[in-house]
């Protein structure tokens, strides 16, 4: 037992020596000291010796354990003063940084462009009594959009006869801005809207932009003008702007709005099928949601549009985003791309 204590020490004491690691070093105080080292196993075995033997051998081993313990301090103050200063001088490890959200900059991009045509952005909120998305703009309680399949109710009731909803789209802006306002009115809301929907062109929440104009002798060549001066500033010069008959309950006449694809210049394509790509709805606004916000339709006509953020974004050329949730799952890899 002697000679293995003694091969202990010397074995432990060529590895401690050659340790330029604190792990390492750790690695060995367990192999030799650890509730289950070396050293400490023969240490547990001295009570199942004679007496005589057990007083000279556990003398030695635990000379031997002094001995290593020592070794062992060596080391640390040798790999301690190894290590190399700090220079505070040195300049620091600049932060990573960020960046404006894709929807963030399209928003911004879509506030500018109608700014420069007069209109004024405005905000309204997220949680609406339910006149304002439906009573407001001419769409009666038995419409399938007041079907609880589409939208969010809740059971309050404000004013003890409408419930309360999350925003199903920003047309409710549209019929607050006619209702708060005096024409001459040129708005736009952008706002978060609520559905229950969730597919790759479908999100819950998402954003719309819905733009109103009253004013006297508004007509369909200026909703068209203004279409394209919007299309052509967002998209590029070489997009074209297409209306399609359609029907709203709260415009007449109403109107699809496409453009020509950005995948293939409006030649047809897997994407767009026949060349256009739809864009979002519009129309002059139903003279029966002017009496609501008692503007007089006699006197004044207007034109509305709206569509989403998100959607514009991705008809964008340059993005191929394939499912419009991912712009949502604060993916860095993915926003670290734009």
């Amino acid at each position: 037992m002697i000679n293995k204590i003694s091969s202990i020490l010397k074995e432990a004491e060529k590895l401690i020596a050659s340790v330029d690691k604190s792990t390492d070093l750790e690695s060995l105080r367990v192999r030799f000291l650890g509730r289950k080292g070396e050293l400490t196993l023969i240490l547990r075995g001295l009570k199942d010796l004679p007496a005589t033997e057990r007083i000279k051998i556990g003398q030695i081993a635990n000379n031997a354990r002094n001995q290593l313990l020592e070794f062992f301090t060596l080391a640390e103050n040798k790999l301690s003063n190894s290590v190399k200063p700090i220079d505070v001088g040195l300049p620091g490890i600049s932060p990573s940084q960020g960046h404006l959200h894709l929807v963030t900059e399209a928003i911004s991009d879509i506030t500018a462009i109608f700014k420069e045509i007069g209109f004024t952005r405005v905000r309204h909120p997220e949680i609406e009594s339910e006149w304002y998305p439906f009573e407001a703009l001419n769409v009666p309680g038995d419409h399938p959009a007041r079907d609880e399949w589409e939208t969010f109710f809740m059971d309050s009731k404000g004013d003890g006869k409408y419930r309360f909803v999350l925003t199903p789209h920003g047309t409710s802006g549209t019929a607050r801005s006619i209702a708060m306002l005096q024409p001459p009115i040129r708005s736009i809301n952008i706002q978060k809207c609520y559905r229950r929907q969730s597919d790759g062109s479908h999100a819950p929440m998402f954003h719309q932009f819905d733009g109103v104009c009253v004013e006297k002798g508004m007509t369909i060549q200026h909703l068209k003008g203004t279409l394209e001066y919007f299309v052509k500033s967002f998209f590029g010069s070489d997009r074209e702007v297409r209306l399609r008959p359609h029907h709203f309950r709260f415009t007449e006449p109403s109107f699809e709005v496409d453009i020509s694809c950005g995948y293939c210049n409006g030649k047809a394509c897997k994407l767009c099928k026949d060349g256009w790509v739809e864009l979002g709805g519009s129309g002059m606004l139903h003279p029966n949601v002017l009496k609501m916000a008692n503007i007089d339709p006699k006197q004044y006509t207007a034109f509305a549009f709206g569509w989403g953020v998100e959607r514009n974004l991705l008809m964008r050329s340059g993005l191929d985003i394939p499912d419009l949730r991912i712009l949502y799952e604060n993916d860095l890899r993915f926003l670290e791309q734009f």
